[in-house]
């Protein structure tokens, strides 16, 4: 079976943001935790939904949600970074990965997009 880089690296990122999740819990920071694990792992909960997508809109679509989703997540990292919740060099590498995410993903949709109307190009 073809490897799907996006695939991998949601699930990945996934797991380290289940762990960031866990420290902030015991840190007795639940709201915070909460909002970060529904979108942190959501990212990779859409691709998985996109990749057994029913149409091409369906994929879109579906890459498009998890696209917002790595942003929120993106955006919660930074809010516990200044904050003073989480130090930077805690989340530098997670807040690395989403933007990562981010770019990887706007492109899919992107292309996807561009494939789907040739003639707007």
């Amino acid at each position: 079976m073809k490897k799907n880089p996006i695939k991998e690296k949601s699930f990945k990122f996934s797991v380290r943001i289940i762990k960031l999740s866990k420290w902030l819990k015991d840190k007795n920071h639940f709201e915070l935790s909460q909002q970060l694990v529904r979108a942190g792992t959501s990212i990779g909960a859409n691709v998985e939904e996109a990749i057994a997508g029913q149409s091409r809109k369906d994929f879109i679509a579906k890459m498009s949600i998890a696209s917002k989703e790595a942003r929120e997540t993106n955006y919660w990292l930074r809010l516990l970074v200044e904050s003073g919740i989480v130090s930077e060099k805690m989340c530098n590498s997670l807040m690395n990965e989403s933007e990562e995410l981010i770019k990887l993903l706007t492109s899919i949709v992107k292309t996807c997009k561009e494939n789907e109307n040739p003639k707007n190009n």
